[in-house]
């Protein structure tokens, strides 16, 4: 509390006091609307002065932590056993955007009418002082029942937090709904990366649309979360730092997923404060205000497109990321290891489970020229499915040395020709090259493009994709069973 009352967000001992002298029902529900138009206010200030993220997000959390226990003893203050306030989902994770579901859980001990009208009573007086919430309603036994159907109930109940009532009921709803009793991180594992699949489909799957959603889409938000909740299932994990403790991640990567993080929930805040709403998607018509609110300002390129380009150099490597950590957990929690069937493929790769793998760590620095080779082999081997993470890593980490020497070098040159050749694969493995960054390492001048998009309502994806989309579209003139398509062009 007390730091809360240093940052200026809540002063719990004035607040107080102001409750102690409420004459009636109304002048309660006055001053917790009060309370919570002058959050917003020093939020949205602070903001403006550039303060902490962490501190903006978490702070308007225990804010709001303070005020729902106190309007929770109004009504329960009697009733200490057998029913506890729980908060679930963004907010059990100690994170809460200004226009964000405030989602909560009232627990209790088995299915009763004992409390139900002290729990419409709480209810109604959350919607009258305009609060969003998402609530349930559940006893144990039902949490269990609807955990084990529904994995979006599951993964809500695993980011549990308590915040008012009887620490038993609580407790005995993490022990019923643990790994080994619900879900556990195999089948769990399976199926939220099912659900990331899906949910990029819905994308194209991809993040460089003219709108993106900053939580939903392709490296945003959501993909972020995934890392943790699959963490948390099968390490039992709190947080991400606890992934380096693990060897899943190193310092350096934790810090680039930190940092995109935070620009993501600063963006998110943002959006909230301009549209006064739920708002996650960043539409044309709040990408200029959003450009001014940052900082931008007008060179050779506009404000909103340097705004944009940032924002989109930030999701790929979040989606690199995730990529390789989903590819590590995979191998841990599928226990690939344990049942590795590979084969060489030449003295620096061989094939790990349909994966491509580099046979020695300190290749790229032995052979930089693997650094395109890789993608040459994705596109002659069929069998390969992917890449491992691993070699990802390994990628990440040594994409520095393609530099001049390397461009002019004789046979990257034909090499990189002869990926162009191919009759499958050159778009799927040009856009694999774009996301590891090896594209714009060895082409400059695709440097320039990466991320940038156009200001208009023509161009519906970045400058890059929109090349590779021609690139594409090339290419499918040559291949006779789409010349149907475009018979002028194909002959």
């Amino acid at each position: 509390m007390n730091n809360l009352a240093q940052i200026n967000l809540f002063d719990p001992h004035a607040f107080d006091e102001k409750i102690a002298q409420a004459r009636s029902h109304a002048d309660k529900l006055a001053i917790f609307r009060d309370q919570l138009g002058q959050l917003d206010e020093n939020l949205f200030t602070r903001f403006k002065q550039n303060a902490s993220i962490e501190e903006l997000v978490s702070g308007r959390a225990h804010v709001m932590d303070e005020l729902l226990i106190r309007i929770w003893n109004l009504y329960f203050s009697e009733m200490k056993q057998h029913i506890a306030l729980v908060a679930v989902g963004g907010y059990g994770r100690g994170e809460l955007h200004p226009r964000s579901d405030i989602d909560l859980l009232i627990l209790m001990k088995k299915t009763t009418t004992q409390f139900n009208r002290s729990i419409q009573s709480f209810l109604t007086f959350l919607w009258d002082i305009k609060l969003e919430i998402g609530h349930s309603v559940r006893s144990l036994k039902q949490c269990v029942t609807e955990a084990k159907a529904d994995i979006t109930v599951i993964t809500n109940m695993m980011e549990a937090r308590l915040l008012v009532g009887d620490p038993n009921v609580f407790q005995r709803m993490k022990y019923l709904t643990r790994p080994k009793k619900v879900w556990p991180s195999k089948r769990f594992f399976m199926e939220k990366l099912q659900e990331q699949d899906a949910r990029h489909h819905k994308f194209h799957d991809t993040a460089y649309n003219l709108e993106p959603n900053v939580k939903e889409g392709p490296g945003g938000l959501r993909d972020i979360q995934m890392i943790g909740w699959v963490a948390k299932r099968h390490f039992d994990a709190q947080t991400l730092q606890e992934l380096v403790d693990h060897q899943f991640l190193t310092e350096s990567e934790l810090a680039t997923l930190l940092d995109g993080q935070n620009t993501l929930w600063r963006i998110r805040f943002a959006l909230h404060m301009i549209t006064e709403r739920r708002e996650d998607r960043i539409l044309f018509d709040y990408q200029r205000d959003l450009a001014a609110l940052f900082g931008y300002h007008d060179t050779h390129i506009i404000a909103v497109e340097q705004f944009m380009q940032h924002y989109f150099k930030t999701v790929m490597e979040l989606e690199r990321l995730n990529e390789m950590l989903l590819q590590h957990f995979q191998e841990e929690i599928l226990e690939y290891k344990k049942f590795q069937k590979i084969k060489p493929i030449n003295e620096r790769f061989q094939n790990n489970r349909d994966t491509l793998e580099v046979i020695d760590p300190n290749v790229f620095e032995k052979t930089p020229r693997a650094l395109l080779e890789v993608f040459y082999l994705m596109q002659t081997n069929p069998s390969l499915k992917g890449v491992r993470a691993s070699t990802i890593r390994a990628i990440r980490d040594n994409v520095d040395r393609i530099d001049e020497a390397f461009r002019q070098d004789e046979e990257n040159r034909k090499l990189f020709i002869l990926m162009l050749k191919q009759s499958r694969g050159i778009t799927h493995e040009f856009r694999r090259m774009n996301r590891y960054g090896v594209l714009a390492a060895y082409l400059p001048e695709f440097a320039n493009i990466v991320g940038r998009m156009q200001y208009d309502l023509f161009h519906h994806y970045t400058v890059d994709e929109h090349t590779l989309f021609v690139l594409r579209n090339m290419r499918r003139f040559t291949v006779p069973e789409h010349e149907h398509e475009f018979p002028f062009c194909s002959d």
